[in-house]
């Protein structure tokens, strides 16, 4: 069973019923049990031909139009259940990136002690983060009781990990101040709980006048203000991590800071169906497209990859155990559940604190 989106109208979905083909030689069948669905996804969703997340997963053969459409990335845990490669046996536990669907056969191959890479071809031009596959039982991060965490949060925390790194990495381009908008998303959060903890920064979070609150009470940024309260930021020199993706609200952002806005960062679309009522220049540095692969590139060059999993594994032991103080996981099962938690995030209706864990397969209630 697989869930698909409409490429040109993220609105449609699908839920395509295929039959499982015989296992080739050089292959692993993995039953998927369960995965995470948060506003990231729908990122995955919004630049999903620009960022070439419709690469990963090609959909079903199902119809005529099955080019039109796409399975949106997710992150999750699976099962090996038939394998035709030696080091993998069936039961082996793992977590990686998913279709979101009931099963997924990959071409198992680069094994270490940690896990394997699909190496199938269409997913080989693709950054090789993606491509990986841990086994929990290697896994440090890895706590039986926790899965809800590390599927949810994990793979939005290490991007958080990275904007704080990149922007520790370039000295904040000689900034005290960090404005941070969607500031109620998951990714948002992460990075200001790493960001406050840097020496003299000043952490603003930009968020709606319905989420003020929650921003206020996580206690994570130094300051909140709202959409419609942009001139209330700080002066001075600033940086903008742009989550919401809102074209009008990064126009008023760069109009209030002017050349004193010293790097403008853009991380997601959460409001990626915004229709902008801008249409001139905006003013200040342009907009640039963070991709976290290149940064997780740079430091595993730098200082190696186990030096790199040793210190987000250390700041994942922090925030993880401070998130209990306000995340609530909501469990979907079965593709009705699953579709409606996918069109809540896609219209924004959801309450930050809700954690999503999905699967494909009905309720054994």
């Amino acid at each position: 069973m697989d869930f698909e989106v409409d490429r040109a109208d993220l609105h449609r979905t699908r839920a395509v019923d295929d039959s499982p083909g015989a296992l080739r030689e050089d292959a692993v069948r993995l039953r998927i049990d369960s995965f995470a669905l948060t506003s990231n996804n729908i990122t995955y969703a919004v630049f999903g031909d620009a960022m070439q997340y419709w690469n990963f997963f090609p959909a079903s053969e199902a119809g005529p139009e099955s080019r039109s459409w796409g399975r949106v990335p997710v992150w999750g845990f699976a099962e090996v259940v038939e394998s035709r490669v030696a080091p993998l046996e069936p039961g082996r536990r793992v977590y990686g990136y998913w279709p979101m669907s009931t099963e997924l056969v990959v071409e198992a191959g680069r094994f270490d002690e940690g896990g394997f890479h699909d190496l199938a071809a269409h997913r080989r031009a693709m950054a090789g983060a993606y491509n990986r596959y841990s086994f929990t039982d290697t896994d440090p991060i890895y706590r039986p009781d926790r899965e809800a965490h590390q599927m949810v949060l994990w793979p939005l925390f290490f991007t958080s990990f990275l904007i704080d790194d990149f922007l520790a990495d370039n000295d904040r381009f000689g900034a005290p101040t960090v404005v941070v908008s969607s500031a109620s998303s998951k990714t948002a959060i992460g990075a200001a709980f790493l960001l406050a903890d840097r020496a003299g920064l000043r952490v603003v979070g930009l968020t709606s006048e319905g989420n003020a609150d929650f921003v206020r009470n996580l206690g994570c940024y130094h300051d909140t203000v709202t959409y419609s309260d942009v001139e209330r930021l700080p002066d001075g020199d600033a940086v903008y991590v742009d989550i919401a993706g809102n074209l009008d609200v990064r126009a008023a952002v760069h109009a209030h800071y002017g050349d004193r806005l010293r790097y403008s960062m853009v991380v997601g679309g959460t409001h990626w169906d915004h229709e902008a009522n801008v249409h001139a220049e905006g003013v200040g540095p342009k907009p640039v497209f963070f991709f976290a692969p290149s940064q997780i590139a740079k430091r595993t060059k730098e200082w190696g990859a186990s030096t790199l999993d040793d210190r987000v594994g250390e700041a994942w032991g922090r925030y993880s155990a401070w998130v209990d103080g306000w995340i609530v996981f909501e469990r979907c099962n079965g593709p009705e559940q699953v579709e409606a938690a996918y069109r809540a995030l896609l219209v924004a209706r959801v309450d930050p604190r809700t954690g999503y864990v999905c699967s494909m397969r009905p309720s054994r209630a």
